[in-house]
């Protein structure tokens, strides 16, 4: 699966780099040939059958409880809300930009009285309406206006990625948990077979069969098994307590929803491996690349909103309203009007609109090369998961047999020391390759369910690119 996975990324590049389908002009420039390794170039494999990541990833894992923690922590984690309130502030500068492209209308109204000692020399009264319009000529305040969607977007593409980093550390952090709780466990079964074990020994120095010197190695094999007990309990109230600042709430109300470990403890390992429904999916799906590429189109926008601003503008401006010498005289034929027009042309300004356009081009190539280092990593992420999958799986099945002879030696050293046909340092290396084989399964078991995190992570989760969260289209406002 993982070698189909690699081969689907096929059209990756072209479609990270050309701009997503879902997302308008102006399309970002193309990285340099050779960026991308040649199996990410090969065509997907034919008949393949599609299958899109699921909405919900974590409920792939074999641990009810993920799934709930992600959705506390999405719903009062402290990073959702502080992306959330960004998202705001660039739907209001993007509404804010909008208007200015629209009239501003004005109501007014004045009275004046004049008086000379004493007596009253002249009023007058005045109400109307005013309003004036900057042309868009050259599609200057249109360029703003480009820009101020993309930041928004980009925004939304920013809370989709914030909201999918907090998901994958919630799912880290429980696997963390879980490992130690796996690990205690398996410490424990074994502490309690070398303190059987250390009991028979001394009923057999007891009876003259054996030295003190097996004693004091079992007893010695106990305490060690022993110590290890306190800095695992330490490593899950660790985890435990992340899981709280994660999900924003105290240890003690975790532990409704974590319930007590099973017997024995069940670490969340995804049932399958993460799959996309065609290859250009890989990179689309995620927020970061997409975000990238909207400040990308939000910097060229702006470039265009610089360069309008070396080219006249054009000012319409008017009043319509009454005017009398009194109250009483306001009416229909108190009627007044203007109307002016001007034109403004920057003439000598010693450079300063170059050097705006120039700073606009410098943000936009800044921006370019900060979407290209996005896909670069972007890549790096799913061929660094895909490598730590497919190492960590082969790992898992080696420990995974060697604990299953583990085992079988110890007991069958078990069986034949208390036969006589063994000393006890045959036991004694037995049991503690059994504890050691099986703790590494464990820790093993919870680094593959990382990389799957990772995996999941890297590929952008189940967020769908054509629906970014929070986000609302100009038109619909």
């Amino acid at each position: 699966m993982i070698d189909l996975l690699r081969a689907g990324l096929a059209s990756v590049l072209l479609t990270a780099v050309a701009g997503c389908a879902s997302l308008q002009e102006p399309a970002p420039a193309d990285l340099p040939t050779g960026t991308v390794p040649t199996a990410w170039q090969a065509p997907a494999p034919a008949g393949e059958p599609a299958r899109v990541a699921a909405t919900s990833p974590w409920q792939d894992f074999a641990d009810p409880a993920l799934a709930v923690l992600v959705a506390q922590a999405l719903a009062q984690g402290t990073d959702v809300a502080a992306a959330q309130a960004r998202l705001r502030q660039a739907r209001a500068a993007r509404d804010l930009s909008a208007a200015g492209l629209r009239p501003s209308v004005g109501g007014s109204a004045s009275a004046r009285s004049s008086w000379v000692e004493g007596a009253r020399r002249s009023e007058s009264w005045q109400a109307g309406m005013d309003a004036s319009w900057e042309v868009d000529l050259w599609g200057g305040g249109q360029a703003g206006v480009r820009a101020a969607e993309a930041t928004l977007q980009a925004s939304a593409l920013s809370l989709a990625q914030t909201r999918l980093v907090v998901a994958a550390e919630v799912a880290a952090t429980l696997i963390d948990l879980r490992t130690a709780q796996a690990r205690q466990a398996i410490a424990a079964r074994n502490l309690a077979s070398q303190q059987q074990t250390l009991q028979i020994v001394q009923w057999r120095a007891e009876a003259g069969l054996v030295t003190a010197l097996d004693v004091a190695q079992a007893r010695t094999a106990v305490d060690q098994t022993r110590a290890q007990l306190p800095a695992l309990g330490a490593s899950a109230q660790q985890a435990l307590h992340a899981l709280a600042v994660l999900t924003g709430q105290p240890p003690a109300a975790l532990q409704a929803t974590l319930g007590a470990p099973a017997s024995p403890v069940v670490q969340p390992l995804a049932a399958t491996t993460p799959a996309l429904a065609v290859p250009a999916e890989v990179l689309r799906r995620r927020p970061d690349v997409q975000a990238a590429e909207r400040q990308l189109a939000a910097a060229a926008a702006r470039v265009d909103q610089a360069d309008a601003a070396r080219l006249p503008s054009l000012n319409l401006g008017g009043s319509i309203g009454l005017s009398a010498l009194s109250l009483g005289a306001l009416g229909p034929g108190a009627g007044v009007a203007s109307l002016l027009a001007s034109v403004n042309l920057p003439v000598l300004d010693f450079g300063r609109v170059q050097a705006q356009v120039r700073q606009q081009e410098a943000a936009r190539d800044e921006a370019a090369t900060a979407y290209r280092a996005t896909v670069l990593g972007a890549l790096q992420d799913v061929e660094d998961s895909l490598v730590a999958l497919g190492a960590t799986g082969a790992q898992l099945q080696a420990q995974q047999a060697a604990a299953t002879s583990a085992r079988e030696a110890a007991t069958l050293a078990d069986q034949r020391y208390r036969s006589g046909l063994v000393d006890f340092a045959t036991v004694l290396q037995s049991q503690r390759t059994q504890l050691s084989a099986e703790d590494a399964v464990a820790a093993t078991r919870g680094t593959l369910a990382t990389a799957q995190v990772r995996l999941i992570k890297a590929l952008g989760g189940g967020w769908s690119p054509d629906a970014p969260q929070d986000s609302e289209p100009l038109a619909a406002r």
